[in-house]
């Protein structure tokens, strides 16, 4: 795989590959030296080369090239050069912005930097990027005082001077109130730095999850670059990790958008699912890796052994046990786009052989699906016994795919069974344009809901409209509740989700361990000026999501990737980690960790589930808690699973039991024998391990984890190259 790996990325073709933004600038600039003074040739290759130099990271050549065309532009008569003129001023703009973000937030990062809104000691110190930026968006609306995209650049540009909001012309000023917490929430400090975890990089995947047993969470991290390494955090249990990627044989295994756990070999030890490709097109036929977990520090790439070698665009899938023989299955879905519809990738279903191979066989049971798929999510809908799927796509609306179980005695094995296309008897097709979805309970009444973010806007504009109450074109966010009959009531208004979020890495969790389940939303899109905050959403008992991204001081305005939930510390509160970077060669930026600081009121129960006939990694039970609270009796439900569908939490559940005084009772289902198993003895606080069939839950003693933020800031080194 190292192999073939280098050889992709050394043969790859900037004429198909637009994200190449440092070879497209190279050659661009050598076409511009060919040019010479031919005027037709500079007014064709300078705009562009200006837009590959902005998104290579060279923001100052790019500003210079921008503020060249904009002057001549501006001298030129007719329409079509005034509008050109226009963008290129947007160019100036955005190029000295980031500049400012380069000096400041990335080379002298600290634990605040780009978290909106931003506070004194996040202020530029080095302030000529955001000061050469205010002068072209004054003059961008003084043309168009309607442009969104200027107006909220132009308080950026301000907040990052210590001049927002006062200093930002009335007209143009918006103000702290459109950003408002809806709600009171503690304030989750980042502590990625000190740590060790502020990984700089591009966009890519992330996984939390104990991956050597010892009881402490560890970190899993990719980015999508053609030769970005991925990154292995083993935690120390001394408030540090330590970077034992090397160590542990993932040199050379580079990219990967996003990534997906599960024990696929029934051995104790999780596996690690890389997904590559997605975005790309004709260049995205590349190949994802299984990284089998050896159980000793180490993965060995086992893609080509196990049957799953393929080539296709890919950032979505996801492990679970469909036909429930035990043993874990996995499907991709891939991205065929409708501009390229004669670049046809199939979703893939591959049947675990029980043998440490696979099987393809999506033709054979109904989900070879053609379509632009950004999401693959697993959960039991309608409580038969048997997952079901639900897909995203970035141009065609959903699919929820219900799992019909056997439909062919005749075929073997796992080609025997059928999933059913119920979307439309579901009424689940909306929104059209989508990104990350999942499976989970929000109003805790025992069933799974479905949510599922909007992902198309004209330009920022558009979230900023949102923001402000103003009619948008952006596709707004989904919350489905299941009714129990096999439909969903969509109950995105009354929830208070039906927004313009445009998110891409995101993820849920209980971060009050209230035990309702919060979402935490990465924003942004390859554009360079989609620099947004990314969003917190508290769930008040079920009813209601409040935004709080403000009060928790979670509001990064860089693009978020792949998100994850759990517990780092320990200490019986969930963090939360987030890949943070954008697609384009330039676009990168400190990986982020926010550290929970707790919650005085609510109690927690963490439950480590072993599957014996059931998979190893119990993905698709079901755990039930009945706790006594001072209001009476409560069911808490969660369900065995990495969460989101861009990011993965542990499959070790951390449950939240609100304001529990004690534990009245607790059960499993178990997704292959169909029995539920009654736990006793479970005090709220305490952590246990709890295997299929035994009786008795066996406590698991983990000390806590103290996080020294005193520590001076640690930046793993960037990718040797995008």
């Amino acid at each position: 795989m190292v192999q073939r790996l280098r050889e992709l990325a050394d043969s790859a073709d900037i004429r198909v590959n637009g994200f190449l933004s440092l070879d497209r600038s190279a050659a661009l600039a050598a076409s511009l030296q060919s040019a010479g003074t031919n005027r037709d040739s500079l007014a064709r290759i300078v705009p562009t080369l200006a837009m590959e130099l902005l998104r290579a990271g060279q923001s100052e050549a790019a500003l210079d090239r921008f503020s060249q065309v904009a002057l001549v532009l501006s001298n030129s008569p007719g329409a079509t050069n005034q509008d050109l003129a226009y963008q290129m001023r947007l160019g100036q703009a955005v190029s000295a912005l980031r500049l400012g973000e380069q000096e400041n937030c990335i080379a002298n990062h600290t634990a605040v930097s780009c978290l909106f809104p931003l506070r004194p000691e996040a202020f530029h110190t080095l302030p000529r990027g955001s000061r050469l930026a205010l002068e072209p968006l004054n003059r961008l609306l003084a043309l168009n005082p309607d442009d969104l995209r200027a107006r909220w650049l132009l308080n950026l540009a301000h907040m990052t001077l210590g001049e927002w909001p006062d200093k930002v012309p009335e007209p143009w000023r918006i103000g702290p109130a459109a950003f408002a917490s809806e709600a009171s929430f503690p304030e989750f400090p980042d502590i990625a730095g000190p740590v060790g975890l502020a990984t700089t990089d591009l966009g890519g995947g992330t996984a939390i999850e104990d991956f050597d047993n010892d009881g402490l969470l560890d970190v899993f991290v990719t980015s999508w670059g053609r030769r970005d390494p991925a990154h292995y955090y083993r935690n120390r249990g001394d408030g540090t990790f330590a970077d034992q990627s090397v160590a542990a044989g993932l040199e050379g295994l580079w990219g990967g958008l996003n990534l997906i756990t599960g024990d696929y070999n029934n051995d104790g030890f999780t596996d690690v699912f890389i997904l590559r490709g997605a975005w790309l097109g004709r260049a995205g036929r590349l190949p994802n890796s299984l990284l089998r977990n050896n159980g000793n520090g180490t993965f060995s790439d086992v893609t080509e052994e196990a049957g799953l070698l393929s080539f296709h665009p890919t950032q979505a899938g996801v492990w679970f046990d469909y036909d429930g023989d035990g043993w874990l299955d996995l499907f991709i879905g891939n991205e065929t786009q409708p501009q390229d519809p004669r670049d046809r990738h199939p979703c893939e279903l591959f049947y675990n052989n029980r043998d440490g191979t696979f099987t393809e066989c999506a033709a054979d049971s109904g989900v070879a699906s053609i379509g632009w798929f950004k999401a693959a999510a697993a959960g039991d809908y309608d409580d038969d016994g048997r997952p079901d799927l639900f897909l995203s796509t970035r141009t065609a609306g959903n699919y929820l795919l219900r799992n019909g179980g056997p439909a062919d005695p005749s075929m073997p094995d796992g080609r025997r069974w059928k999933f059913i296309d119920a979307t439309g008897a579901a009424g689940l097709g909306s929104p059209a344009y989508s990104f990350p979805s999942w499976f989970f309970d929000f109003d805790q009444d025992g069933r799974l809901d479905i949510f599922v973010s909007g992902y198309r806007i004209r330009d920022v504009g558009d979230i900023v409209a949102d923001y402000l109450g103003k009619p948008s074109q952006g596709e707004r966010a989904h919350l489905y509740r299941n009714r129990g009959d096999g439909t969903f009531a969509d109950v995105s208004g009354d929830a208070g989700l039906s927004r313009v979020l445009h998110a891409m890495g995101s993820n849920f969790g209980d971060l009050d361990n209230d035990g309702y389940p919060d979402l935490y939303l990465g924003t942004g899109d390859p554009d360079i000026i989609t620099v947004v905050p990314n969003r917190l959403f508290w769930n008040e008992a079920g009813k209601r999501f409040r935004d709080v991204t403000t009060a928790a001081h979670m509001g990064h305005l860089q693009k978020g990737h792949a998100c994850a939930f759990g517990d780092l510390d320990n200490d019986g509160d969930q963090d939360v980690f987030m890949n943070m970077g954008g697609a384009y060669s330039g676009d990168i930026y400190p990986d982020v960790c926010f550290q929970n600081p707790g919650n005085a009121t609510n109690r927690w129960l963490s439950l480590k589930l072993e599957g014996r006939v059931s998979n190893r990694s119990a993905i698709g039970a079901r755990i039930k808690v009945t706790v006594e609270t001072p209001r009476g009796p409560r069911d808490v439900f969660r369900w065995v699973n990495t969460g989101g569908s861009f990011g993965a939490n542990p499959l070790r559940a951390e449950i939240g039991l609100g304001d529990a005084t004690r534990i009245v009772a607790a059960e499993v289902f178990w997704p292959t024998t169909g029995k539920t198993q009654p736990l006793t003895g479970l005090e709220p606080n305490r952590r246990y391990r709890v295997v299929e069939g035994e009786a008795a839950p066996q406590p698991l003693a983990l000390a806590p984890v103290r996080f020294d933020l005193s520590r001076p800031m640690f930046h793993p080194k960037p990718a040797a190259s995008p």
